[in-house]
C-alpha cells in the first residue's frame, strides 16, 4: 500500500449507547500500541463524544475522536445541529458527505463543501467521502474516502483491485497531497487486500467496528 500515514477510522453510525461506547474503549484502548505511521479514529454518534474524549484521554489510548457530521453554519439559531467551533473542544476529524447522509437527508455536494469550510476554520480534518472515481471535492480537502454506493452496509464490497484503481483516478485529478481510503463492507477478512492497494491509505469501517474484537483485528492487521 502507499507509504506515509495510514488510517483505520470506525464509524459507529448511529449506534451506541454511552455505556456501550465506553466498554468499546475499554476494551479497544488496551489493545493498540502507538504507531507513528498509523492514525485510529473512532466516531461516535454526538451524545457519545464527550465521554469517549475523555475515556481516551483517561487511559492515553492512541485513539483520535471523531464526529459523524457538523453544521454547515456558525453558532446561532440553528435547531438540531452541531456547530464545528462547539465541535472543535472534542474532536479531530468529521466524516463529510457520508453516502447514508446524501440519501437519507439530501445532502448535496454544495452543503458538504459548506461543511467542510466550518471544519477547516476551526481545524478539524475533513473526511469527504465520495462515490465514484470524478468526485467534485471541496478546496482543501486532503483526506477521501472512497465509499461505492452498493457497497455500503451491504456486505457486498467493491473489489481490492477497483477500489485502488478509483484511488488512483482521484489523486491524479486533484494537484496536491490527496490521501485516499476505502469503505464499504469492509471486514477482517478484506481488510489485508484493500490495505494492499498502492494508492489506498487505509480504510473507513462501518458495522464492522461496532464489534471491538473484530475493529482490534482489523487495526492489527493495518499494523502489519
Amino acid at each position: 500500500m502507499a507509504g506515509g500515514v495510514k488510517w483505520i477510522i470506525a464509524n459507529w453510525k448511529s449506534n451506541k449507547t454511552i455505556s456501550e461506547a465506553l466498554a468499546w474503549i475499554d476494551f479497544v484502548g488496551p489493545k493498540l500500541s502507538k504507531r507513528e505511521n498509523l492514525k485510529v479514529v473512532v466516531c461516535p454518534p454526538f451524545t457519545d463524544i464527550e465521554e469517549v474524549k475523555k475515556a481516551v484521554l483517561v487511559g492515553n489510548y492512541p485513539i483520535l475522536v471523531g464526529a459523524q457530521d457538523l453544521s454547515p453554519f456558525d453558532d446561532g439559531p440553528y435547531t438540531g445541529e452541531e456547530s464545528a467551533r462547539i465541535l472543535s473542544e472534542l474532536v479531530d476529524l468529521v466524516i463529510l458527505g457520508h453516502s447514508e447522509r446524501r440519501q437519507n437527508f439530501g445532502e448535496t455536494d454544495q452543503a458538504v463543501a459548506e461543511k467542510v469550510v466550518q471544519a477547516k476554520q476551526f481545524n478539524i480534518n475533513p473526511l469527504v467521502c465520495v462515490q465514484t472515481e470524478n468526485p467534485p471535492l471541496p478546496e482543501g480537502v486532503k483526506l477521501v474516502a472512497y465509499e461505492p454506493v452498493f457497497a455500503v452496509g451491504t456486505g457486498n464490497p467493491d473489489t481490492p483491485d477497483n477500489a485502488g484503481s478509483v484511488a488512483s483516478a482521484i489523486k491524479g485529478k486533484y494537484t496536491g497531497d490527496i490521501t485516499v481510503l476505502y469503505g464499504g463492507s469492509v471486514t477482517q477478512e478484506n481488510a489485508k487486500a484493500f490495505l494492499q492497494q498502492e494508492n489506498l491509505s487505509g480504510l473507513l469501517v462501518g458495522k464492522a467496528s461496532l464489534d471491538p474484537g473484530e475493529f482490534v483485528k482489523i487495526v492489527e492487521i493495518a499494523y502489519g
